[in-house]
């Protein structure tokens, strides 16, 4: 199987769960009619939404993945190419303004919050979703060590302290705040990446465990009325 074909069929096997997280997020629905999954991937959490809203926008620099995603997409689901640092939108032009396991990507992850916060009305809601960096800056070291030995768009893990850092320097307000315990099995966490076989031995030693145990960080934040 390929990169893109193994991360659908992951998509596919996490939807259900992802779905009920974001329904117990974000209810009540009635005020988001237009959403955005900014860095969507395959359109993750584009198709969580879409049962609640009239129509989602799904973003993504990677052509290979957003043509996989619209095998699945429902009809009022719209996968396009762009930049989630330099969104192709105006300013307030959504309801709800979303980014999933995007930041840690991102050399600029401030850039991806502020674009975020550009396009939501005032008044909308803001949904970041990331893996979370550890307190301790050597262990985060360490972890960011591995990411970015198992796949080289890792750029680094941000702690709780730095997510609510660019929420707040953009005036959003955080109203809910989660964090959620995902462990990981090594083999198949590599080949979500598809790492080499040959390649496999030096990431494996930089692995924290065989099962890697990994924070996620699950924020929703208001664009306060002018």
């Amino acid at each position: 199987m390929t990169s893109v074909s193994v991360r659908l069929a992951h998509q596919r096997e996490r939807a259900a769960a992802l779905a009920a997280r974001i329904e117990h997020l974000l209810a009540p629905f009635p005020e988001i009619e237009r959403a955005l999954d900014s860095g969507c991937g395959a359109g993750a959490l584009a198709f969580s939404l879409a049962p609640h809203v009239r129509d989602v926008v799904g973003v993504d620099t990677s052509p290979e993945l957003l043509a996989a995603g619209r095998v699945d997409a429902p009809a009022n689901v719209t996968l396009v190419e762009g930049d989630a640092t330099a969104l192709p939108f105006e300013t307030g032009e959504f309801d709800l303004a979303g980014c999933a396991r995007v930041l840690h990507h991102v050399r600029r992850p401030e850039l991806v919050v502020a674009e975020l916060a550009r396009v939501t009305r005032p008044g909308g809601r803001i949904l970041i979703v990331d893996q979370l960096g550890d307190i301790d800056p050597l262990r985060r070291l360490e972890h960011d060590r591995f990411e970015q030995a198992r796949d080289s768009s890792h750029q680094r893990l941000l702690p709780d302290t730095d997510i609510r850092g660019f929420l707040d320097t953009n005036g959003l307000v955080v109203e809910r705040n989660e964090v959620t315990r995902e462990s990981r099995e090594l083999e198949r966490y590599l080949d979500l990446a598809a790492v080499p076989q040959e390649e496999r031995h030096s990431v494996r030693a930089l692995a924290p465990a065989p099962v890697y145990a990994v924070d996620v960080g699950w924020y929703v934040a208001r664009k306060p009325l002018l």
